[in-house]
């Protein structure tokens, strides 16, 4: 098992990310000493929603297009609204996060953020949470979901809201530290 300070941890975002569903993720990896980078087809800066305004703008640390998921231990996927219908439709989005549900490596997508997985292909079968939104939509990808803070299937770390995020903090800390999982 690695070091957490040997974790490296990618972030995809888009602007209008739910702000503290990424702030929040972002400083509990940060402090158990694992790097964390944030990975945007923007340039620069993302820029956060929060609840019903904009909101802090983030750096980008890596353009998505220069990102390889082979660099990461995880894979982090904030919610908020507008932020997952974006990445949804752009293939680079997808294509990475589908890299890291074939890998077996953890994934963690909290709130509106697994609308991105649907696009992968692979919830078939698979164990979810989510904001009650979108419940119908993973339920016609073929996962299974269910109503709880933090849900949990083979490295796969789901979560409603920002209510559940010290659940899905702690959940990511501990999928990172036991690294790759079964993927079938």
């Amino acid at each position: 098992m690695q070091d957490n300070k040997q974790k490296r941890v990618a972030i995809i975002t888009e602007n209008g990310f739910e702000e503290v569903e990424l702030t929040s993720p972002k400083k509990a990896m940060e402090d158990a000493g694992i790097k964390v980078d944030i990975l945007s087809t923007e340039q620069g800066k993302v820029k956060a929603w929060n609840h019903d305004h904009w909101s802090i703008e983030l750096p980008v640390d890596v353009n998505l297009a220069d990102a390889n998921p082979f660099d990461y231990d995880a894979l982090m996927i904030p919610g908020g609204v507008i932020n997952p219908d974006k990445m949804r439709i752009q293939k680079a989005y997808v294509n990475f996060a589908k890299d890291f549900m074939e890998s077996g490596k953890p994934v963690a997508a909290i709130c509106h953020g697994p609308q991105l997985l649907i696009e992968t292909g692979l919830l078939q079968g698979r164990k979810m949470t989510s904001y009650p939104s979108i419940r119908t939509d993973l339920q016609n990808a073929g996962a299974e979901w269910f109503d709880k803070e933090v849900v949990v299937d083979k490295g796969l770390v789901t979560s409603r809201s920002p209510k559940d995020l010290d659940a899905f903090n702690a959940k990511l800390l501990e999928e990172i530290r036991e690294a790759v999982h079964e993927t079938a």
